[in-house]
């Protein structure tokens, strides 16, 4: 399996893999031709290595473009899974969607920049004043329900299967549930129903590299997002290189003559 990676941190210790840093892409078109799967790629270089190279990437192009932002995540989600998705109202930055999202989101709610991750540009909105603060630098307005949480779950799928999963409790300032704004790992019981939507989803969609954020209110989860490269807290490096080598040596579906194909059969038992 000839593999070419442009993440050598991700992918160091794969056999017959050639490293590649990712200005160097123009240069080593052949190599990537010729590659069985190609890793870890930016996400401008989707489109010529898909389109032009016909190349199979990993992860999944789908795992790529939903997990662009929080938009696309959200619109895929309430296709998949509606009853598992919290409200969420997306609208232009102006006076209309402004006035719209603040007649029709219940307070206390959430509002997010689409592009953030980590806990980061996320606004608990309590008054109209924090609403008003948030519209002056969003692009984009992105609001969603308050859960009444005080934990969230980390899914990591890998391939088609679970390889780690736990609760992340609330930092000390409240709010946050990331482990990079504070939170910390429970190793509390985790509730299957979780487990399955995640797989489900992820099934769903074709998303073969993710750690899933899924909050639990009244023994019911709802989807939060999923972020393609995710930390490695909690999660064992090793583990996962060991996932993805199974993963890709079990596919062993042929490039299309007309495109590329990235998303394998097959069922997605739990390994956790």
């Amino acid at each position: 399996m000839k593999l070419v990676s442009f993440d050598v941190l991700r992918t160091a210790g794969f056999p017959d893999t050639h490293h590649l840093k990712p200005r160097d892409f123009f240069r080593h078109q052949e190599a990537l031709r010729e590659a069985d799967r190609v890793l870890f790629p930016e996400y401008w270089q989707l489109g010529p290595l898909q389109y032009g190279l016909n190349c199979r990437v990993f992860p999944s192009e789908a795992t790529y473009r939903i997990g662009h932002d929080k938009i696309e995540m959200t619109r895929a989600f309430e296709v998949v899974a509606p009853a598992n998705t919290p409200l969420t109202l997306i609208e232009a930055n102006d006076e209309t969607g402004r006035h719209h999202v603040w007649q029709n989101m219940p307070l206390p709610f959430v509002a997010k920049n689409p592009k953030a991750s980590m806990g980061e540009a996320v606004w608990l909105i309590e008054s109209r004043q924090d609403w008003q603060r948030y519209c002056e630098q969003a692009n984009v307005l992105y609001a969603q329900e308050y859960l009444p949480i005080d934990r969230d779950l980390r899914i990591v799928i890998v391939g088609d299967r679970i390889i780690s999963a736990y609760w992340r409790e609330q930092a000390p300032q409240g709010f946050y549930n990331n482990l990079a704004r504070g939170g910390h790992i429970s190793t509390a019981p985790l509730p299957p129903q979780a487990l399955q939507l995640a797989l489900q989803v992820a099934s769903a969609l074709g998303i073969d590299h993710a750690g899933f954020d899924i909050a639990m209110v009244d023994n019911h989860p709802y989807l939060l997002e999923f972020n393609r490269l995710f930390g490695n807290r909690g999660v064992d490096d090793r583990l996962v290189r060991e996932a993805i080598l199974d993963y890709l040596r079990r596919d062993n579906t042929p490039k299309r003559p007309d495109g590329p194909g990235d998303k394998p059969g097959g069922p997605m038992p739990i390994a956790v």
